[in-house]
């Protein structure tokens, strides 16, 4: 799938191009940057309709060039089925490699692994639950509630980093909700990619990181029980948790490039620099994320809301606070799609650069 044009020009993926399948939809930007939220939509219609493949090849346009979207009205009607039917579409329809589907949890054999709220447990999808991640991770270094201060920015992160093909897509149904609290951050990083200087960019897009995420080996040795093996594609086998993946990344469904894995809880390191070097460049990109909340779009969830990302262009951070909140519940299930082997394309460019934007 490659353009048209000079052959130094083309890139490995054609860009796609929204039909207007979806334009029937109400829907708010979150803000001009980042972020739709479907007001009314209801994803079984979007499922059940005549040109079904069209409006989701459509929204995984959207998506992809948005960061992430909502959808507000409570899609309660939506089975665990339906939800896994409508997030392997997505990357299935986006042109994913072929012999890809839908992640499986690693941990899904642990017995500290919730059930949904029907009260059933699927490999394919993961539940969302405070309670029961500590149960899971707690092997994980560093996830001790004593620290102080407190350091969310550990809390930012792309889904499946840690595989040698993470997630394309990610959506996340919330069953339960407390009345305040656990609200979701999702940051752009096609922005904090266009905030760094051209000369900064350069140098980033030589660089790569090894994304070690020990706590699955751990977690197995400690409950003597096996890995989940493979994970929703060949090349997500057995213990290998530590691929190499690039700092910038092509998307492929956009042709733009992103900030990928410079920063998130599953970056262990940037390889071939020293360690000071990495320390300031990791925090330097972290101060971006947080000191630019032009490119953060929140959501404060309800029952039954939705929210769909791309896990290529956007990190995203939960609110660990519902503690604070008495009788509070939070709960909800997520299934993920299995994209490429990350790649960044010489011919592609910034979104900014692509659509002719102000910086």
């Amino acid at each position: 799938m490659t353009t048209n044009g000079d052959e130094s020009t083309k890139l490995r993926y054609r860009p796609m191009k929204y039909s207007g399948s979806l334009d029937h939809l109400d829907f708010v930007e979150v803000t001009p940057i980042i972020g739709r939220e479907y007001t009314k939509a209801k994803i079984t219609d979007i499922l059940a309709a005549s040109n079904s493949e069209a409006q989701l090849r459509d929204l995984a346009v959207v998506i992809s060039e948005r960061g992430v979207c909502f959808f507000r009205e409570p899609q309660t009607d939506l089975s665990v089925d339906g939800l896994k039917q409508f997030t392997d579409s997505l990357g299935r329809l986006s042109g994913r490699p072929e012999e890809n589907g839908l992640h499986v949890h690693p941990l899904y054999r642990d017995p500290g692994n919730s059930r949904m709220g029907n009260g059933e447990t699927d490999e394919n999808i993961y539940v969302i639950n405070s309670e029961a991640a500590k149960k899971l991770y707690k092997t994980m270094p560093g996830r001790s509630a004593n620290q102080e201060p407190r350091d969310l920015t550990r809390e930012w992160h792309s889904d499946a980093t840690f595989e040698n093909c993470p997630s394309d897509f990610s959506c996340l149904l919330m069953e339960e909700t407390p009345p305040h609290g656990g609200d979701t951050l999702w940051c752009s990083g096609y922005e904090i990619y266009d905030r760094i200087s051209p000369t900064l960019r350069t140098l980033l897009s030589t660089l790569t990181a090894t994304c070690s995420q020990p706590v699955f080996a751990s977690a197995c040795a400690s409950g003597s029980y096996p890995v989940m093996t493979p994970r929703g594609s060949p090349l997500n086998t057995d213990l290998n948790f530590s691929p190499v993946h690039p700092v910038v990344r092509t998307v492929r469904q956009t042709g733009w490039r992103s900030l990928f894995a410079p920063i998130g809880l599953h970056v262990s390191k940037i390889n071939g620099l020293y360690k000071e070097e990495e320390r300031m460049l990791r925090e330097y990109v972290m101060r971006l994320v947080t000191g630019n909340h032009d490119c953060v779009a929140r959501m404060r969830w309800t029952r039954g809301a939705v929210a769909v990302w791309n896990n290529a262009a956007v990190w995203h951070a939960a609110t660990p606070d519902t503690h604070l909140v008495p009788g509070a519940v939070r709960n909800g299930i997520r299934a993920s799609s299995i994209g490429e082997v990350p790649f960044l394309d010489s011919a592609s460019r910034s979104r900014r650069e692509t659509l002719g934007l102000d910086f």
